[in-house]
């Protein structure tokens, strides 16, 4: 039986959703807890964009010196040879790339307007996936942008030509939320059989059904003799009504009736993380987080109802399908209602030295001069002129482990330098 894998694309559907984003600093925190949660693939950012390339850069440092331990950091670009060329120019260690062209009809005269035909289509993916290839690429994913929308006959033959020139998966893109589980199950089978590649499910979620959707793409690929790589993003966060939810989609991978019997992740994940990084990103992206959002939500294992208050009481599995426990809940939060000192583009080096002596447990942070001190306070300064808001202890701890990477992280190298 095929597998199921997670690919997290928080850092770049995510980051690219109107009104939204991450300092590189927060691109790289998210990273760290995606690996912490055991997540086979993040796609980490853009080669091709020039602010990102530091960012990028130094987050394939971080996999080096075994910071990352697990996860492997993926690009995504056009599939052009020329963006292909640029991604490798700007991060030449480089190597997994998502190579993304539109496939559907509509995108072929709405977008290009009738600039392309589907040959045109077919030879610039090919020409990109030899590209990549040529220069070094381990693992290369193409992306039928709008596959939904895309006659399937069509998705085959491109899905083949990208298999024949040495691509690794075929994603397929519901673009515009436009499936549902029954046609998006048929599809995908379909596609797996006939193509023989592993096949990506890239869900939106704008009528409501992104998960629904990811689980019935993977169990159609499986069903097809092919793995399933399901993207997600951290609370759903994406573009319009976002994508389909990191937890949700774990949680209904391995809780959903019958499912995980027949349909198991390719690697474990570890779900104790789940509420630290559904918080850290709802902080750094400042959304809030539904009350009602699965497992994270204020109200997920909240009982109001009596029938309900004395059914969970007897015995949780009553009106609990999974543990908050397993989530990474049930510490007690504290909020300082007395004074507070808190770090900024503004800290001095007492109030600093402060904030990092009171972080809690083996993480506190002590120096061993006033010299190393200036130098990570300085670091934390322009970390907080990025985000424009404080840092987190955990943000405040990498930068004092790893000056080197943070000062990368914060280093931007305009155009015209």
């Amino acid at each position: 039986m095929g597998k199921i894998y997670i690919i997290d694309v928080t850092n770049r559907d995510g980051v690219q959703t109107a009104r939204l984003g991450l300092s590189k600093l927060e691109k790289t925190l998210v990273n760290i807890y995606l690996d912490e949660m055991g997540v086979f693939q993040s796609e980490f950012g853009f080669p091709t964009s020039r602010h990102e390339s530091r960012y990028l850069q130094a987050n394939l440092e971080l996999v080096k010196m075994g910071v990352l331990k697990h996860i492997r950091l993926e690009g995504w670009i056009r599939a052009t040879a020329r963006d292909v060329e640029t991604a490798f120019e700007l991060v030449p260690n480089t190597t997994h790339l998502s190579l993304s062209i539109s496939t559907s009809d509509q995108m072929i005269k709405g977008k290009f307007r009738g600039n392309k035909t589907r040959q045109d289509i077919l030879e610039m993916m090919v020409e990109a996936v030899e590209a990549a290839k040529s220069l070094g690429a381990e693992s290369i994913g193409v992306n039928a942008e709008d596959a939904s929308r895309t006659g399937l006959d069509f998705l085959i033959k491109f899905g083949l030509a990208a298999k024949e020139h040495g691509a690794d998966r075929l994603r397929y893109c519901d673009t515009l939320g436009y499936d549902n589980p029954f046609t998006i199950y048929t599809s995908v089978k379909r596609l797996a059989e006939e193509v023989g590649i592993a096949i990506e499910l890239h869900c939106h979620n704008d009528l409501g059904m992104a998960v629904a959707n990811s689980i019935a793409g993977a169990k159609g690929a499986i069903d097809g003799g092919q793995d399933a790589y399901i993207n997600t993003t951290i609370n759903g966060i994406g573009e319009r009504a976002g994508n389909a939810d990191l937890l949700a989609t774990l949680l209904a991978v391995g809780k959903s009736k019958g499912f995980a019997e027949k349909y198991q992740l390719g690697e474990p994940i570890d779900l104790s993380p789940a509420w630290k990084i559904a918080r850290f990103a709802s902080y750094a992206f400042d959304v809030p987080i539904p009350i009602n959002q699965p497992g994270v939500g204020a109200n997920a294992f909240t009982h109001a109802s009596g029938i309900h208050a004395d059914g969970v009481l007897k015995d949780a599995a009553n009106y609990e399908l999974y543990s908050f426990e397993e989530l990474g809940r049930g510490e007690p939060e504290f909020v300082e209602t007395g004074r507070e000192i808190c770090t900024g583009q503004y800290s001095g080096i007492s109030g600093f030295t402060h904030v990092m002596g009171r972080i809690m447990g083996e993480k506190a942070i002590s120096f061993t001069s006033e010299a190393e001190a200036r130098r990570v306070l300085e670091l934390v300064r322009y970390a907080n002129v990025e985000s424009q808001k404080p840092l987190v202890e955990d943000e405040l701890v990498f930068i004092a482990q790893y000056p080197d990477i943070a000062k990368k992280l914060l280093t931007l190298t305009p155009l015209n330098h």
